[in-house]
């Protein structure tokens, strides 16, 4: 017996004055008995459900548990719909579509009279649709996959035990025990390649709290202040935040970042062309100008 089905007659029951049996096996692609079965177990739950035959007849829930019971109020379904539409939006299947069409049945909530839009996907939807698939199988199941895995430091094979799909600073990422690593890593699906679920079953281990770091970039192992062109102010808000910019007494922009490693920051830094300048420390400053005259050399005619 399906437990969303369970729920969702439930749902349905709360929201609407009444409902036939052939609407409910409509609705769920059930048969009549299949749902009188539902509607018994709901009734061993103790349910307050009654029916009446006839003209005008149906199922009804006892009207004061509706009024003291109801499982959401229009603000917590609305919730409900905003949430189920964005993970709709990086699937390939129609399953989160109809689970709101269950939710919402019967209600005032249509799901076509929406005005929040919650997109999740990234412009090659097809980028990451698949592998959310892949990976959310593999945690349910309990399965290890493997993939080839590339960043900054090279590229390379993994074996991980999946534990979250987490989406944040505007990218997918999947969080799991690494094999290699023998400890709990994030890896981001747009640089994950040739993922497979290898079939193999796992121990679920006491895996760490999810804890978000918002300002990932702005933890690490150096220091360095950077003046930015005004230009740019909105950059820095966009990705940091209106707290994080200060001015120096000449009224510019100036940051201090503290930043993983060197080359990394370079990187970031070049992102901004001639809208950025490293202030400090002067070894940087050198290094920096050092970079910018190799990039130079490739362009010479």
């Amino acid at each position: 017996m399906k437990i969303d089905r369970l729920v969702g007659i439930l749902s349905v029951l709360l929201q609407r004055e009444k409902v036939t049996v052939h609407e409910l096996a409509e609705l769920y692609e059930v048969s009549d008995r299949t749902v009188y079965r539902y509607i018994d177990t709901l009734g061993m739950a103790g349910i307050p459900i009654y029916s009446k035959r006839g003209n005008g007849g149906g199922i009804f829930i006892m009207e004061g548990y509706k009024i003291d019971k109801t499982l959401l109020s229009s603000k917590e379904m609305h919730a409900v719909l905003d949430g189920l539409r964005s993970l709709d939006s990086v699937s390939n299947t129609n399953y989160y579509s109809r689970l709101m069409e269950k939710f919402s049945a019967g209600s005032s909530m249509s799901a076509e009279n929406k005005n929040i839009i919650i997109d999740l996907s990234g412009w090659d939807k097809s980028a990451v649709a698949d592998k959310i698939e892949i990976i959310k199988n593999a945690i349910e199941n309990k399965e290890k996959i493997s993939f080839e895995y590339h960043s900054p430091n090279g590229g390379s094979s993994r074996i991980i035990e999946p534990y979250d799909l987490i989406y944040q600073w505007s990218s997918w990422y999947v969080r799991g025990f690494c094999k290699d690593k023998q400890d709990y890593r994030m890896f981001k699906l747009t640089r994950m390649t040739d993922l497979k679920n290898i079939g193999e079953k796992f121990e679920e281990r006491e895996i760490p709290a999810y804890v978000p770091d918002k300002l990932r970039h702005t933890k690490g192992e150096i220091t360095a202040v950077v003046r930015f062109d005004d230009s740019v102010k909105w950059r820095i808000i966009d990705e940091f935040g209106i707290d994080f910019i200060n001015y120096n007494k000449n009224g510019e922009i100036e940051v201090t970042f503290t930043w993983s490693d060197v080359p990394s920051f370079f990187r970031y830094i070049l992102t901004f062309g001639d809208n950025a300048e490293i202030i400090s420390p002067q070894e940087y400053r050198e290094q920096f100008a050092g970079l910018l005259k190799n990039i130079s050399k490739k362009y010479e005619i």
